[in-house]
């Protein structure tokens, strides 16, 4: 088993800078967006919260495969964190780089999963503190259609007629997991009443879109890691079948989905690469692990993220 010190190649001041320059990111974003710049000294607890709430969900994802990479004698990176100002959350993520070949499907299978279930962990207390201290307010109530608004045709069918909806602002998307939590915490809502988001179910939403997009099973993403642990050279179609998936999600939920839909298939690609000792089988507690993601994918799995909120008829 290899050590976990630091090796020369590791670079921590850089890691640590990366770490640094997300926090100050993720700040100053929620900051603009969410407060319209007013450094006030709640507003600046809030920034500091939503900053410390993401960073702790995306560092706990990449940690976890830090760790199971290292202890599977895998030569792993620290976290780097990717910081991006004044746009979107204040960060694209953070990766980690494998610089040698995985031994066996079952350490692929372990190193893949425990960055999801890492970070699927961190983010329900964080959202479990942010339903319970969240506040219930008014909201109008939108007509819904199908396919909504916000799904591809009928984006391109705006453009094309020239029209444009009363939008009177934007919501964040529910999943299972955020449904099942405001259930839980806050209780049933009427019609007409939402939970006003705060920094820590922002964070907590954000880091399920995170998991979401890493756990489908295409390539190397986690989810393609544990796809070919379980189907070797098969998981190339599964791959495609997802990328069908996520066409369906552009076409019939939110356009958003096209990018990653772009991203996946022509920059991460359906291939995989073998393991050293392909002969090893998988054994049954890695066949756990492996339905235990796919239960946090479903979970997590946010097919609207974004959502118009329409004025009353």
């Amino acid at each position: 088993m290899e050590s976990v010190a630091l090796r020369p190649a590791q670079r921590p001041l850089l890691h640590l800078g990366l770490l640094l320059l997300t926090l100050a990111t993720t700040f100053e974003v929620f900051l603009a967006d969410q407060t319209s710049g007013d450094w006030s000294r709640s507003n600046i607890l809030e920034g500091v919260a939503f900053s410390l709430s993401l960073v702790a969900i995306l560092g706990s994802h990449e940690m976890g495969h830090y760790v199971l990479a290292r202890r599977h004698g895998v030569d792993a990176s620290l976290p780097y964190f990717i910081p991006l100002p004044h746009f979107g959350f204040g960060t694209l993520g953070a990766v980690i780089r494998i610089r040698s070949r995985i031994p066996t499907r079952n350490a692929l299978v372990d190193i893949g999963a425990a960055g999801p279930l890492a970070g699927f962990l961190v983010a329900i207390p964080i959202l479990v503190w942010g339903y319970a201290h969240a506040t219930v307010v008014d909201v109008p109530v939108s007509a819904t259609s199908f396919p909504p608004l916000e799904s591809l045709p009928e984006v391109v069918r705006m453009v094309l007629d020239g029209r444009s909806p009363a939008i009177v602002g934007q919501s964040f998307g529910d999943n299972l997991l955020t449904l099942l939590i405001q259930r839980l915490v806050v209780g049933p809502l009427p019609e007409g009443k939402d939970v006003l988001a705060n920094p820590y179910i922002v964070a907590g939403w954000f880091g399920c879109i995170v998991t979401t997009l890493n756990l489908f099973p295409i390539g190397q993403l986690d989810g393609g890691h544990l796809a070919f642990a379980n189907l070797g050279g098969r998981a190339v179609r599964v791959g495609k079948l997802a990328a069908v998936g996520l066409l369906g999600l552009v076409l019939f939920f939110n356009v958003s989905w096209l990018l990653w839909l772009l991203v996946t298939s022509l920059a991460v690609g359906f291939r995989h690469p073998e393991v050293e000792r392909p002969e090893e089988a998988l054994d049954a507690r890695r066949l756990l692990i492996c339905l235990a993601c796919l239960a946090v994918f479903v979970l997590c799995l946010t097919p609207s993220p974004v959502r118009l909120v329409l004025a009353p008829p």
